[in-house]
């Protein structure tokens, strides 16, 4: 592998980052011939491989350009002057001097962030507010009795996870929402409102205020801060006397409400947000007490459910004690909302909740008003920094299609489940609390990320889970794609999975010459609040070489990233379905893009289909485009609204490697010919004497040939003499093992055979070589019974298009 790309490869494994382009077009003119656009993935909170190197702890703040309108964080590709002690930013060309902590700085002694192993070093800012992240549990009671016991064993196992200092509430809903007292056992208390009715979030607040009431002997408190320096601590380098990294210990627990007085920093003491060592006991019993909704209702009807007005509480409730804090609310449902704010189906059984033919034919009478509802909820919890989760366990839809901005705009989870007593549900509400190697939760909360960009860039959008920060300046561009109209983005929530896409446009005029030794910059700066409380800000920089399309178009070429671009393309479809329910010309328009990028890149004749030629950078791209026109994210046939809003917000949130085994599932082979191996997606694959492994990220799939199904029914594998078969049988089992232990959300695990019922979701995915109709046939391959086109035909008509004068 060449420098450049173990370059490239580093970059996408340590910083996060990874550009569909590695070089780009110099003009604007050349950018849009390139057809996919110039695009950054990045992973804000990215875990570093434990063999790359790792930073010191840097408890000081990050040295900025002085430059009022640049601002950019001294990074390893500045030009420092270490006899003049100053530095040159390459993102405005300010000369600036470094701050007085930094006198001792010499070419041999340089401070972590000028050493290129740390273009993404993250500062722990010491004069910050510390507070402990919050959890708010939003339970639903309408459902069955042996329903409910399994959602109160998975909200126990929660609390056992969090830590001791994390701030908890407890609500529970049916048809009136009851906000639970944790500040004392014994003695059940709760504040009951009425969920049928709207109640607006000036009452609801008058009501809570008038409970939560002020800490006595000040004005405020909080809860718990760390001590603020006097001045920029003493600069030292690593292994210098005084370096953070060699004062660095573990934190003592953050001091519970109430302990600490700071001027300036409100923060309600109230019975409904409590400690979890101080309120465990009380809350478990809580838990313990839940019962069944006891609303009468009529054999025909629906539950009561008042999720709406529920969750209105759940955001009034932490909008009045923490606002623009780290927070969660953590909605469990077990149904759609009948009754209230944001009602989704009204409460008769004969009246099926809305489907994707309903929506087109516009016979969802309910639909918009709950859709602005909850986008009014989404935007007040926004604005305070508090992520809306929203676990949906029914075997019917819940109205995640109505609540979606709840959840994307803020970033949250969303889980998709069957029922709260599968394995799919209990194993990843569990993996929400996972822990990284220092006992902290793998997640950070009430993030920003701003992006600076250097000169012949602008800024088009976000394509991710996110919601704008409403800064504008000269680099923001007029041309708008997904979030757009700012250079700051808001995420209430982050994980380290949690990837965006950032769209550029070039802005350099055609025909400009490349400035000798010019570069483009991009500086990722995210500020979030870590598990420990403590504010912390990750700051990443990379660059990419300019390059002269007339002259130069091989080594654009040489520098795409056909996954990235998959990807990217992915959720510009996905976006736009989002937005226009239009799949005919969302599919017209992926096509078309297609086209174009093929012929400006492919070698061929004209008119000619036999000379096409495209090279091993762009032969995987048209196969992916392939499958994704046939997934999910495309087609709604066979899924229900609520699944398709499902689908495509894991899309927005995941790196670009899970992404493409969402658009085109892997496939492994297992036989007695070998060890285990990768075959193509395709039916002739499916043979008689294989098992075979699908992943496709939401489902992993095991598949028994015809010969390997009937052997497994007579038994072969319990008798000693025919071992290998038993090994056979459970190495896909192995595997698929490791993948559901990795991926968050739990995919469905499904074991089937051929014929079997649950085979469905494997021959959906296949490309259709072999079917019914179509010349391409193979002997003891399996027929996929479909009128999708292959991906052969599919090719030879992408070669007719491209070399044709007259499309």
């Amino acid at each position: 592998m060449s420098s450049w790309e173990e370059y490239l490869a580093n970059q996408q494994a340590i910083d996060g980052v990874q550009f569909t382009w590695n070089v780009l077009p110099h003009s604007k003119v050349d950018s849009q011939k390139l057809v996919v656009p110039v695009t950054t993935f990045v992973t804000p909170l990215k875990e570093k491989p434990e063999d790359a190197p790792q930073q010191p702890s840097l408890e000081y703040d990050p040295v900025l350009c002085q430059k009022p309108t640049c601002k950019s964080v001294l990074n390893p590709l500045t030009f420092v002057d270490y006899r003049a002690k100053t530095w040159q930013c390459g993102f405005c060309n300010q000369r600036n001097p470094f701050p007085p902590h930094y006198s001792a700085i010499t070419e041999e002694n340089r401070p972590p962030e000028l050493y290129p192993q740390f273009s993404t070093i993250e500062y722990t800012l010491r004069k910050a507010t510390t507070l402990p992240p919050i959890f708010l549990f939003v339970a639903d009671t309408c459902v069955p009795a042996e329903e409910l016991v399994a959602l109160k064993e998975s909200l126990k196992n929660a609390v056992s996870l969090l830590p001791a200092d994390a701030l908890v509430g407890f609500i529970t809903f049916g048809r009136i929402i009851e906000v639970h007292e944790l500040n004392s056992r014994g003695m059940y208390r709760s504040y009951v409102f009425k969920g049928q009715k709207e109640v607006t979030q000036d009452q609801i607040r008058k009501i809570l205020g008038l409970n939560i009431g002020r800490p006595a002997g000040g004005p405020a408190s909080a809860s718990g801060t760390t001590t603020p320096a006097p001045g920029q601590p003493q600069f030292g380098f690593p292994g210098a006397p005084g370096h953070p990294s060699a004062q660095f210990a573990t934190r003592a627990p953050v001091p519970l409400p109430q302990q600490n007085n700071v001027p300036g920093v409100h923060v309600p003491s109230n019975k409904f947000l409590q400690p979890v060592g101080d309120c465990e006991a009380s809350l478990l019993e809580r838990i313990d007490a839940i019962q069944p909704d006891r609303w009468p209702k009529a054999q025909a009807n629906r539950h009561s459910r008042a999720t709406g007005a529920a969750m209105a509480v759940a955001v009034t409730l932490l909008e009045v004690c923490y606002p623009n804090t780290g927070a969660r609310i953590m909605s469990l449902v077990g149904g759609p909302c009948t009754v209230g704010p944001g009602i989704v189906i009204n409460e008769e059984k004969k009246n099926p909740i809305r489907s994707w033919h309903d929506i087109k034919e516009d016979n969802v009478p309910y639909m918009r008003k709950a859709t602005k509802y909850y986008e009014s909820l989404a935007a007040r919890a926004v604005k305070n920094g508090h992520a809306i989760d929203v676990y949906s366990c029914a075997l019917d839809q819940t109205g995640l299609l109505e609540m979606r901005s709840c959840f994307n705009t803020t970033n949250g989870h969303v889980i998709m489940a069957d029922s709260f007593k599968s394995t799919l549900f209990q194993q990843s509400f569990k993996k929400v609390f996972e822990k990284d190697s220092k006992g902290f939760l793998k997640m950070g909360l009430n993030a920003t990320m701003e992006v600076k960009v250097g000169p012949g860039i602008k800024i088009e959008g976000l394509l991710g889970c996110g919601a704008s920060g409403n800064v504008k300046n000269a680099v923001v561009s007029d041309a708008e794609m997904g979030i757009g109209g700012t250079c700051q983005w808001k995420f209430c929530s982050l994980t380290p999975r949690n990837t965006v896409a950032l769209i550029y446009e070039i802005a350099a005029q055609h025909g400009s010459a490349v400035p000798q030794g010019a570069r483009a910059m991009f500086q990722f700066v995210t500020q979030y609040q870590h598990a420990d409380g403590r504010k912390r800000i990750r700051v990443t920089t990379t660059c990419r070489s300019w390059a002269d399309m007339a002259t130069q178009q091989q080594n654009l070429a040489y520098g795409f990233d056909q996954e990235a671009a998959s990807v990217v393309m992915a959720r510009l479809v996905s976006f736009r379905a989002s937005q226009e329910n239009d799949s005919p010309d969302i599919l017209r328009w992926l096509d078309r893009s297609l086209i174009r990028l093929v012929q400006r890149f492919a070698e061929y004749h004209k008119d000619d289909p036999q000379s096409f030629r495209l090279s091993d950078k762009f032969a995987l791209y048209p196969q992916f485009m392939f499958h994704l026109r046939r997934s999910q994210f495309l087609q709604v046939f066979n899924n229900s609204p609520d699944e398709s809003i499902f689908y495509r917000h894991v899309l927005m949130q995941e790196s670009v490697i899970e992404s493409t085994t969402m658009i085109q599932p892997t496939l492994f082979a297992y036989s007695f010919n070998g060890p285990p191996e990768p075959v193509l997606l395709d039916s002739s694959s499916i043979l008689p004497d294989r098992i075979l492994l699908m992943d496709d990220y939401f489902h992993v799939l095991i598949f028994h040939g015809q010969t390997i199904d009937q052997w497994r029914k007579l038994n072969y594998a319990a008798d000693p003499q025919y071992a290998t078969f038993k090994q056979l049988l459970e190495a896909p089992v192995e595997d698929a093992t490791a993948i559901l232990s990795e991926r968050f959300p739990v995919p469905r695990y499904i074991v089937t055979e051929h014929e079997g019922s649950q085979a469905r979701f494997l021959l959906s995915k296949v490309n259709p070589s072999v079917s019914h109709n179509n010349p391409y046939q193979q002997d003891g391959a399996t027929a996929v019974f479909t009128d999708d086109v292959s991906l052969q035909v599919f090719m030879e008509h992408l070669k007719k298009l491209t070399v044709s004068t007259t499309a």
